[in-house]
């Protein structure tokens, strides 16, 4: 009679006991995946937005059409064209640069900061967007003129002198193209995670450090985006710029006061100079566009 082998005789093992549910590992989140839709676009979304599209590429189409082709290279041959268009491009530029310098520490204030009437001057900021830019042109004109509230005192004490002159085209372009830059920025600020420049911060590095090493190279995008929208809005302003800055051919006179001008006598040369802002603000834009402020 044979014995059974040692191997067969041992008792089972006994199975491992069973992990306490602090243990146990957690099965891993399932994030859901956001699907696009597909298909065409419903009729009642359609619809509005061909219109839309009618409505705002319409007026350009019409210029287009209208514009004196055979006569064009006779209407800019002249040379207050080139003249007022200069003078556009200058002060378009400086008042964009203005612009960056104080509009950009400004929504850094109202995006990272806290701080009573915090919205009051978000609204204040946001005025000259809906105010309408004959009466921003006046407001600039009981400012800043030789018996305005700051200009008196600029004028007495350092005989600077704002109104009709160059320097006030600059000023009128400034006041209704910062708020653009504003916006923009601080939307971007909004948008950007705060924890890069706290964990500068815990290295040592102060707030102005953080924001110029850390938050601005973040915000770059957003920063050419919003430069972008105030030197067009500066490029194309009229109202504020002929109340506050005058008419002057070579001293004042912007592309669109040239416009304005030319309308009353000459619409050929009108449509042949809004023809030039027209091209060179889809130039830009375009140029521009495909760098700081595509989307993927």
């Amino acid at each position: 009679m044979s014995t059974p082998s040692a191997a067969s005789a041992a008792p089972d093992p006994a199975p491992p006991p069973p992990s306490s549910p602090s243990s146990a590992p957690a099965p891993a989140a399932r994030r859901p995946r956001l699907r696009r839709v597909r298909g065409g676009a419903p009729l009642a979304l359609l619809l509005p937005a061909l219109l839309g599209l009618a409505f705002l590429l319409l007026p350009l189409v019409a210029l287009l059409i209208r514009a004196p082709w055979r006569s064009l290279p006779h209407q800019l041959a002249g040379a207050a064209v080139w003249q007022a268009l200069r003078l556009s491009l200058q002060t378009a530029t400086i008042a964009t640069a203005v612009a960056l310098v104080l509009g950009v520490p400004l929504a850094w204030l109202l995006a990272r900061t806290r701080f009573p009437g915090r919205g009051l001057v978000r609204a204040l900021v946001t005025l000259p967007l809906v105010l309408p830019p004959v009466v921003g042109g006046v407001a600039l004109l009981l400012a800043l003129g030789r018996n305005g509230v700051v200009g008196r005192w600029l004028d007495s004490a350092f005989g600077i002198t704002l109104p009709f002159t160059t320097s006030g085209v600059v000023v009128a372009e400034t006041f209704v193209a910062m708020p653009f830059l504003v916006i923009t920025v601080e939307g971007t600020l909004r948008a950007a995670d705060a924890r890069y420049e706290e964990a500068a911060a815990t290295l040592g590095a102060s707030r102005f450090t953080a924001f110029r090493r850390v938050t601005l190279p973040m915000i770059a995008p957003g920063v050419a985006a919003g430069a972008v929208l105030a030197w067009a809005r500066a490029l194309g302003e009229f109202g504020a710029t002929i109340t506050f800055a005058g008419n002057f051919p070579g001293r004042t006179q912007t592309m669109p006061l040239a416009v304005y001008l030319a309308l009353q006598d000459d619409p050929a040369a009108a449509i042949a100079l809004s023809l030039v802002l027209l091209a060179v603000s889809i130039t830009v834009l375009a140029a521009l566009r495909e760098r700081w402020t595509a989307i993927a």
